[in-house]
């Protein structure tokens, strides 16, 4: 962590500004075109991003209420959400709060205990869906409907980063609340 007089969260934003937006033209997971790519496990996967994400995205989540005592577990969509889901974890740990995570794999194993949700269970559970980052939100919302299949009660989406294409709305559409650590401007991509 820094050792300045940041706040976790700006001391977050300058890091991931530092080492994960990468400038020039990029076709996006959506197939949108943008002149900037949000590379986020540059910074869910870097030594001081990765604890500042946990203590961030855990902060936001009690101030909206869906702290380890209003929910059970955070994960979502392979790849992306891991390294998020992992930080809450350990942050919230590191705390002495019980918060369990998962990983919602793209399809079910064909092997094994073929479950598309790997972790503690989560059916009948309070949990939030994660990612790093989305542009249209269907990462996110492909994770709430395998949660849903497994009877777990989504309470909220949370990502990392907002890009402001529109994710908040589709969120809102599906009747879940929407929080955001860092924003475009947070990055100095307005």
């Amino acid at each position: 962590m820094s050792t300045s007089n940041d706040t976790p969260r700006s001391e977050l934003a300058r890091l991931v500004r530092d080492i994960a937006v990468v400038r020039g033209e990029v076709t996006l997971s959506s197939g949108q075109r943008s002149d900037y790519y949000v590379d986020m496990r540059r910074a869910t996967l870097h030594h001081a991003a990765s604890p500042l994400i946990g203590h961030v995205m855990l902060d936001l989540l009690e101030e909206n209420g869906f702290g380890p005592e209003e929910i059970d577990a955070v994960g979502g969509l392979t790849l992306g959400a891991d390294p998020v889901a992992a930080a809450i974890l350990h942050a919230a740990a590191s705390r002495g709060l019980e918060l369990d995570a998962f990983v919602v794999r793209k399809e079910a194993k064909s092997h094994g205990m073929q479950r598309r949700v790997e972790g503690p269970g989560v059916a009948g559970r309070r949990v939030v869906a994660l990612d790093d980052t989305s542009t249209t939100g269907g990462s996110v919302l492909t994770a709430v409907e395998a949660l849903r299949a497994e009877a777990a009660e989504v309470v909220a989406v949370a990502v990392v980063v907002d890009r402001d294409t529109g994710v908040r709305e589709r969120i809102a559409d599906a009747g879940l609340p929407y929080l955001y650590a860092l924003g475009k401007a947070d990055l100095g991509l307005e």
